[in-house]
């Protein structure tokens, strides 16, 4: 199967780092990717830091995977807002016509992974398109 426009979600900047030289190898063929940074909302709760400040740091999330990728292949970038991050990514993807998502799994152990939801699992168990988890990218 091949995949012509990818959504990919990032989560900081070393996500971004660490996604973009785990995709570089597969981007042949590839003629878009999407990078999507999702702002988590608490749902009516206190937010995790003030929004001005998370909105600074997704810009600067987005033009680090423009800076590695926008040489290879045509890269959009945007901002989702959400309370279940897993569900927003799918939202993006469908908005953007995604062929696929691309990501790295973050790390944890499990039983952080299960306490927090597990976006990575959650990814993967019942996706609306098909999902493609990018290998550790060789050092």
């Amino acid at each position: 199967m091949h995949f012509r426009h990818l959504c990919v979600p990032v989560a900081s900047e070393a996500d971004a780092d660490v996604t973009c030289a785990a995709l570089d190898p597969y981007l042949e063929g590839v003629d878009r990717v999407t990078a999507v940074h999702v702002i988590e909302k608490s749902g009516g709760g206190i937010d995790k830091a003030p929004l001005g400040k998370r909105e600074e740091d997704s810009a600067d999330i987005l033009d680090a995977i423009e800076m590695a990728l926008g040489d290879r292949v045509r890269v959009d970038t945007d901002r989702y807002y959400g309370t279940d991050v897993a569900e927003t990514i799918f939202e993006a993807a469908g908005d953007v016509d995604a062929d696929a998502v691309a990501f790295r799994a973050r790390g944890g152990s499990r039983i952080a992974r299960l306490l927090s939801g597990d976006v990575s699992t959650r990814l993967v168990t019942d996706p609306a398109i098909p999902v493609v988890s990018l290998p550790e990218p060789a050092e």
